[in-house]
């Protein structure tokens, strides 16, 4: 009996051993690993605080911190000194913690960072949040920074998302915590903020939003502002009220759970705030978008703030608004340009909302101008030689199977130059265009400023190819300049804040682009269409020049013209390029044009235009001097490009010159001339006369008109000073000098 109890002792006792060995060994293990993590936190402790101590030792002091306010203010102002905009960041005045309004203060804790008062920079609660995302494989850091936190990574770090600037962030924001104080830290983070639209601080915020300092901030405005941190574009009030609105009921909702406002603060409505009007935002924003970007050229490196002044009319710019969002057809966006008579610009609208869309319609968008690119068809034409009251046939033709049609289908039959082009007919300008060229036309295109790719295709002749507002608005100023290159700048001088020019605008060179009287006839044309043709709807009872242009399935609407020294371009269509009913360059356009235009020539004086053609002496001597003028004063060219002076006779077949001979029809000469009759008496010129005289055998069916004659100037004067003149038939004679 002993020995069983022995025996069932001892097995009890076996089994009980391996039990108690298991349970030391797991709490042996958990020892351990408690220790070795103790050490591992004291360690990372101690690292983290000789971390905090350094980065607290580097750390600027408050004062300099309160100093530095870095990056560059850019002042626009209009041409009369108005100030129009301001870019760049603005830092508004800082104030001090004790002129920092309590609701502000209790406005921002309460929406960033409820515990800023109880942690030491980094919020334990935070923290935790952030690595439980992290483990449950979010890449991305989702904690909520503290106010600490948002300062260090504002001052000193970027804002990229990820773990290693995470921790920076925190050892930074521990040694903020460490050297300032509590009241500091809010100072700083509350005038260095950013709150959108360029706005650093509460300063400057309270002045861009509501027109007065920080300072006299009252609740709602409280809570707008402390709203716009989370996101600064979204909740801009300027941007979108509504959004603001709401996230400031946010706001007051939290300061009031969180016992910061009673009941009755927290009631009052955020969108009765009266917000100051955005000028950042209106159209001006088109223009500065296009001048701006010029100072990186214009001006050596800087970053001083600075003041820019413009060309900009702020009155001119206002009417252009108005006119483009009054007559633009709905669905679509409109364009303007207006320039001076120096290229000055005085107004620039590149669409109809700049808030909705801020591309640049006037500068940058490339949309065929229609029949407005007929300028250049009937530049070449008149410098080919053709008149304003050159007879020409409006009716069907086909120019390398291509057959243009007029806008109504029908056909004028004959009628003059002036007229054609009044009533844009198209039959007209592809015949010229033909006749004088289609490479001609496009050089006349680019001598004038176009800068896009040009087709040579004869469908060309009516717009085909795409243009920018800007480039067509500066050709029709070269013609309103009489024939000159006009540039078309923005931009007057530059200052710095102490008052330092450190850019100023120089005119521009101008070019001859054509002779004046080619100026003046296609200043004839231009008022024609507006007078009596396409144009009619631009008329400001004063004298007005321009064209109409309209492309297929009104998908485009252009009209541009010029009057008392200020020329205007006008764009209308869709972005998407679909087709708008009722379009057509006479129509908004044109009336946009003229809403613009009344008002930018009110304070000018009213100027005819010049259109009384003075003609250079090689289209205005008559045929007759031509053909019977003195032979000593002339030598002609041969066939072989030899020259035949005065006194000499052509050479032979052979190529042998013959003897001198005295003149024919010279004083003592018993010759004849080739061209007088049994008299001496003058007698008409014939086929046997020009042939002998020029070398040269006409044809047999001469053309209804002569052939485009040379420009006099383009050729090289001959040996012994003489001058180069174009004959009607298309040679070229030379003629001595006048005496002195």
């Amino acid at each position: 009996m002993a020995q069983r109890r022995g025996g069932s002792g001892n097995r009890k006792g076996k089994g009980r051993k391996p039990q108690a060995k298991q349970g030391s060994g797991f709490w042996k293990w958990t020892r351990r690993l408690v220790g070795w993590g103790a050490v591992l936190a004291g360690l990372g402790a101690l690292f983290l605080g000789i971390a905090v101590l350094f980065a607290a030792k580097e750390l600027p002091s408050f004062s300099q911190l309160k100093a530095t306010q870095n990056a560059q203010t850019i002042v626009v102002r209009a041409r009369d000194g108005t100030e129009i905009v301001e870019l760049g960041p603005s830092y508004g005045k800082w104030l001090d913690s004790s002129e920092i309004p309590q609701v502000m203060k209790d406005a921002m804790i309460s929406v960033e960072d409820r515990r800023f008062y109880s942690h030491p920079g980094v919020d334990p609660y935070g923290l935790a949040r952030a690595l439980y995302v992290a483990m449950t494989g979010d890449k991305r850091i989702a904690a909520t920074s503290t106010i600490t936190q948002q300062l260090a990574r504002n001052i000193f770090l970027n804002s990229n998302r990820s773990l290693d600037r995470k921790m920076r962030e925190g050892v930074l924001a521990l040694a903020l915590e460490a050297k300032f104080s509590k009241q500091q830290i809010l100072e700083l983070y509350l005038n260095k903020v950013y709150f959108g639209g360029g706005a650093y601080g509460i300063d400057s915020a309270s002045r861009k939003f509501f027109s007065h300092p920080g300072t006299e901030l009252n609740t709602a405005e409280a809570a707008i502002i402390a709203g716009l941190v989370k996101a600064p574009s979204r909740y801009s009030p300027t941007a979108d009220v509504d959004a603001a609105v709401d996230r400031a009921q946010v706001v007051l909702r939290l300061m009031r759970e969180q016992g910061r406002i009673s009941a009755a603060q927290a009631s009052v409505d955020p969108s009765a705030v009266k917000l100051k009007k955005d000028a950042s935002q209106n159209s001006v924003r088109y223009f500065t978008d296009w001048a701006l970007p010029q100072l990186d050229v214009l001006l050596p490196e800087t970053f001083e703030p600075i003041e820019v002044w413009t060309t900009l009319d702020v009155g001119m710019q206002r009417a252009a608004t108005a006119a483009v969002k009054a007559n633009a057809p709905k669905g679509a966006q409109g364009a303007l340009v207006s320039l001076d008579r120096d290229g000055a610009v005085l107004a620039l609208v590149g669409g109809t909302d700049y808030v909705k869309t801020s591309f640049n319609r006037a500068t940058d968008a490339q949309r065929q101008p229609g029949s407005a690119w007929k300028l250049f068809v009937y530049l070449a034409a008149l410098e080919a030689g053709y008149k304003p009251d050159d007879r020409v046939v409006d009716g069907p033709v086909t120019i390398k199977g291509w057959s243009p049609k007029n806008s109504g289908g029908g056909y004028a039959g004959e009628m003059n130059v002036r007229s054609a082009f009044a009533y844009s007919k198209n039959t007209v300008a592809a015949q010229l265009g033909n006749e004088v060229g289609f490479d001609n036309v496009a050089a006349m295109a680019r001598r004038f400023g176009i800068t896009t790719d040009i087709s040579t295709y004869p469908a060309m002749v009516l717009g085909s190819s795409t243009v920018r507002l800007i480039d067509m608005t500066r050709a029709f100023a070269g013609i309103s300049a009489g024939g000159k290159s006009v540039e078309p700048y923005g931009i007057v001088k530059v200052t710095t804040a102490s008052g330092r020019t450190v850019y100023e605008h120089e005119p521009e060179r101008q070019v001859k682009l054509v002779a004046d009287y080619i100026a003046m006839e296609m200043t004839d044309l231009l008022q024609t269409a507006v007078a009596t043709g396409t144009g009619r709807a631009a008329q400001i009872g004063r004298p007005v020049a321009g064209k109409t242009g309209t492309t297929s399935s009104n998908k485009d609407g252009y009209f541009v013209g010029f009057s008392s020294g200020i020329t205007t371009g006008v764009w209308m269509g869709r972005d998407d390029n679909r087709a708008v009913g009722g379009l057509s360059g006479g129509r908004a356009p044109a009336q946009a044009f003229s809403a613009y235009m009344r008002y930018a020539v009110k304070d000018r004086p009213v100027e005819e235009f010049e259109t009384d053609v003075e003609l250079p002496e090689w289209q205005t001597e008559p045929d007759d001097e031509f053909y019977f003028g003195d032979p000593d004063e002339y030598y002609y060219i041969d066939e072989q490009g030899n020259l035949v002076e005065p006194g000499r006779r052509a050479p032979d077949d052979n190529g042998n010159a013959s003897p001198a001979v005295p003149t024919p029809g010279a004083p003592g000469s018993t010759q004849r001339r080739p061209d007088m009759g049994e008299d001496g008496a003058p007698q008409a010129a014939g086929d046997d006369f020009l042939e002998r005289a020029t070398g040269r055998r006409l044809p047999s069916s001469p053309s209804p008109r002569p052939a485009p004659r040379p420009n006099p100037s383009a050729l090289e004067p001959a040996p012994g000073g003489r001058e180069p003149v174009s004959r009607p038939d298309g040679s070229v004679t030379y003629r001595s000098p006048a005496p002195q």
